[in-house]
């Protein structure tokens, strides 16, 4: 055999068996490899961003029930703290109620009592008095104003006399008493008509 390499036509290399085209066959073969990896490698990063995507939405939806259970938590202790301070506020007025008739028989003995008792009974009802304002109660005493059901309560009548207008609160039988805007005990009145 001779070492000189034989000049083949093109149309026979076609017809050479496989065995006779082995470089031909492995670049084939790994240009087939390759476009198998692009694809795999393709289909990965399609299920990558798919898996990107769903944890996205995942964490959003999460953060989002986490908002939502820091804003309920935050409205619950809010309606909590409000509560104590109502109950606590309505615990006191209620105190406050029960002690109110002893001040209303200090100024009614005030009126009927000699004149060393009365001395006795001012000092007593003043500190009454600075206890109620210390507490933040106030007195309902609306005598010639006009009738205001939110803080008074008429429990008798009166003509109006001429020049009186009727509606207006001519005579207060027991004072109200009220704790910023909450009345405690409505003023009982009377009113003209």
């Amino acid at each position: 055999m001779s070492d000189k390499k034989r000049d083949v036509p093109k149309d026979e290399i076609e017809n050479i068996p496989a065995k006779e085209q082995p470089a031909e066959a492995e670049e084939a073969a790994a240009q087939e490899q390759k476009e198998s990896v692009v694809q795999e490698t393709c289909t990965e990063q399609e299920k990558l961003n798919q898996d990107l995507e769903k944890a996205k939405a995942e964490a959003a939806e999460y953060k989002d029930k986490w908002m939502r259970s820091v804003a309920e938590f935050d409205n619950f202790r809010k309606r909590n703290e409000l509560t104590r301070r109502n109950a606590y506020l309505d615990g006191k007025a209620d105190v406050i109620v029960k002690v109110l008739p002893v001040g209303d028989n200090l100024e009614r003995a005030l009126r009927t009592c000699d004149e060393q008792t009365k001395k006795g009974i001012e000092m007593v009802l003043r500190s009454f008095r600075q206890m109620l304002e210390a507490e933040g109660i106030t007195e309902i005493n609306p005598v010639g104003e006009e009738f205001d059901p939110t803080y008074c309560e008429a429990i008798m009548s009166e003509p109006a006399q001429e020049g009186v207008e009727a509606g207006y609160v001519k005579e207060v039988f027991l004072k109200g008493y009220k704790s910023g805007e909450k009345v405690i005990r409505f003023a009982q009145v009377k009113v003209t008509s």
